[in-house]
């Protein structure tokens, strides 16, 4: 006997950590509810998401499709023009960003130490996100530097596909141009969306709770009540366990 696996039957060792970013790399969303809330008031919406209905609102993936989905499902106004949404999102993500810039937003604790741990022994870094690139690239200019793309030289962002969580498609996009197997690979997500995704696409999972998310992460390899949990041990655990 050879413990879970003969040599025959063991799976490649996981050597890449693929990231979501709004709440598991950083508690963004209540930055990103009121840059929202300032965008509506920009262009004379007379519109607020307060935090119960954001909650809800988190349930749509992409910040356009979720003032589509609030027009149409919620106020019940029908349609609104995609010019007019794109037009609004943009300008609700530069209030983002000059809100990251002004450093209204930290990594989650955990994140810093695991990325140079992760970093030192070799593994490969990468985020698959439905949130925009221009968003991404505000966040980690903020908390790592200009150079971030040295830590995460890949990054699969919502615009770049066709589909959004829960479609597989971001964590496809991002395994291609890493150049890795799935089972090469875990995830780290937040939401059930962004487990589904992963799950879809044939990657294993660590789920960590947010702060503005309850969702159920059935399906995950394990779940972690926050961000400081997570270490290379915890991979190497992970690692010789069977896949779900």
């Amino acid at each position: 006997m050879f413990g879970l696996f003969s040599p025959l039957q063991r799976r490649p060792l996981i050597d890449t950590v693929i990231f979501d970013v709004d709440g598991t790399l950083a508690e963004t969303e209540e930055v990103h509810r009121r840059a929202f809330n300032k965008a509506f008031v920009d262009f004379g919406l007379g519109w607020v998401w307060d935090e119960a209905l954001y909650r809800d609102l988190l349930r749509v993936t992409g910040g356009k499709e979720r003032i589509a989905h609030f027009c149409k499902k919620v106020l019940g106004e029908g349609e609104m023009a995609p010019e007019l949404i794109a037009e609004l999102h943009q300008r609700k993500t530069a209030i983002y960003a000059g809100k990251v810039a002004a450093g209204e937003i930290a990594l989650r604790p955990g994140i810093p130490a695991f990325l140079d741990a992760a970093r030192s022994c070799g593994f490969g870094l990468a985020i698959a996100t439905t949130t925009t690139p221009a968003n991404v690239e505000a966040l980690l200019d903020a908390a790592l530097g200009a150079n971030w793309r040295e830590i995460f030289p890949v990054v699969a962002a919502g615009d770049m596909v066709e589909r959004k969580k829960p479609a597989p498609d971001v964590y496809l996009l991002a395994l291609n141009r890493l150049g890795r197997d799935a089972d090469r690979c875990i995830a780290v997500e937040d939401s059930r969306n962004g487990v589904v995704a992963a799950k879809a696409a044939g990657l294993r999972v660590i789920g960590v709770r947010s702060a503005y998310n309850s969702d159920d992460l059935s399906g995950a390899s394990l779940i972690l009540p926050d961000c400081q949990g997570l270490s290379l041990a915890l991979l190497r655990q992970l690692d010789e366990a069977p896949a779900n």
